[in-house]
């Protein structure tokens, strides 16, 4: 595009700027005006999105059509799909009658999709539809519409990011990505910054009948090297304050310095997060990290778990084989009766009360009460007799013998071997 027609453009939608990274901009919308591309504005918040589609709109052949500018993020998430796609009668509560929705109302023309990348996920299947095929379907509707806009949209939001997380559609944004166009922030326009400060203080004079403000070159310094974090929107606000409440009508670096912030916020791309959510990332190490706890704590648990069935199974067999011998159960002492200190008994941290009524307790001696010479039985005496009398009322046979004792068969075979039984009966 040459110089002359480039400046007429500028001067009718009152563009100031001559960065070549804005010129860009223009030139690019100005040559996919004549096409149905579906284009992709992106930039930070307040550099000037908005006339970039209001131009390709005014220079295509749809310019005679009707054009709508929809806020993504102004629209409630319940209400979003009625107000794009139109709905039914009765298909929700208010629904008192039909409505064609902005797509269907724009048929012909140019829809501008403004905060793109705030659209919840639903609605995005649903634009994506209408971007590959020209159909939609009406809420609580069930008959395939059709409609023939060019869609136009713009996002402040870092979509890379957003794609990542998993709150926007890969496939969608490379859909309206078929045309890229980047707005250069109003930091990286170098002298630009001083001709929309110009403009702003002749519309301000002129509007307020106020004597113009301007700036020394020191403040015209602080003004280039300022990051501008809100843009041409916030150099706009400033320079109104400026012209309203400044007492001098040249405003030297010092006065200015009252009207910049000091706490600059971030000059990146925005995202649509809240300061204090969680990415998806975040939340999956989060999960991660729960479920390697809990992995353990399931593995405690069973570890627990086994060793209280033992020393159930353990006890159950001390008692068995003392009840027969008529000693007192270890378990369950009588009332009156003072109890057998296990802890005692056992070479074993009371904490850690793991017995074995053969194995653990052999060298160790238990008084019987009931004892009439009150004689300190030995327990490994206690359970060879007990081994000996249940093989002799089986005939010997071992597998008989183990039932009766309550203990497996591996567990009396080490009995006998103790006992030197072994060899003396057959199974």
């Amino acid at each position: 595009m040459d110089t002359s027609e480039l400046q007429k453009i500028k001067q009718r939608y009152n563009i100031v700027g001559n960065c070549d990274a804005l010129n860009h901009a223009l030139d690019v919308a100005l040559q996919v005006a004549a096409t149905d591309l579906s284009v992709l504005i992106v930039g930070e918040s307040g550099v000037g999105k908005e006339i970039i589609p209001r131009l390709i709109h005014d220079n295509s052949p749809r310019k005679r059509e009707k054009y709508f500018a929809i806020n993504c993020g102004s629209i409630p998430e319940g209400t979003i799909d009625s107000e794009l796609f139109g709905h039914e009668k009765g298909s929700f509560t208010g629904a008192i009658g039909e409505s064609e929705g902005y797509f269907g109302t724009a048929n012909k023309g140019t829809i501008f999709l403004d905060e793109v990348g705030e659209l919840p996920i639903a609605t995005q299947a649903r634009l994506l539809r209408v971007l590959e095929t020209g159909e939609y379907i009406r809420v609580g509707g069930q008959k395939i519409m059709k409609t023939d806009v060019h869609i136009v949209a713009a996002t402040n939001v870092n979509m890379h990011k957003a794609i990542t997380e998993g709150r926007f559609r890969e496939d969608l944004y490379y859909r309206l990505n078929t045309i890229p166009i980047q707005m250069p922030p109003l930091r990286e326009r170098g002298e630009d910054i001083l001709l929309l400060f110009r403009l702003f203080t002749m519309q301000m004079a002129e509007k307020y009948r106020i004597p113009r403000i301007t700036l020394t070159d020191d403040a015209k310094m602080m003004m280039l090297k300022y990051k501008w974090p809100g843009n041409v929107r916030q150099l706009k606000n400033i320079t109104e304050q400026m012209s309203v409440l400044s007492q001098k009508r040249e405003i030297d670096a010092e006065a200015l310095s009252k009207f910049i912030p000091h706490d600059q916020e971030s000059t990146e791309l925005t995202t649509t997060a809240t300061p204090d959510a969680h990415s998806y990332e975040s939340e999956r190490e989060i999960l991660y990290k729960i479920l390697y706890e809990l992995r353990g704590n399931v593995g405690d648990l069973r570890r627990e778990m086994n060793t209280l069935r033992k020393q159930i199974d353990d006890n159950n067999t001390l008692n068995s084989f003392a009840n027969a011998r008529g000693i007192q159960s270890l378990a369950a002492p009588e009332p009156n009766t003072q109890p057998t200190d296990i802890s005692a008994l056992h070479h074993y941290p009371t904490q850690q009360p793991h017995f074995s009524p053969y194995q653990d307790v052999e060298a160790e001696e238990i008084r019987e009460n009931d004892n009439a010479n009150g004689e300190s039985l030995n327990l490994s005496d206690i359970g060879r007799q007990v081994v000996e009398k249940a093989l002799e009322r089986n005939g010997g046979n071992r597998k008989k013998a183990a039932q009766e004792l309550g203990i497996s068969d591996r567990t009396l075979y080490r009995r006998l071997k103790q006992y030197g039984l072994d060899k003396q009966d057959k199974e």
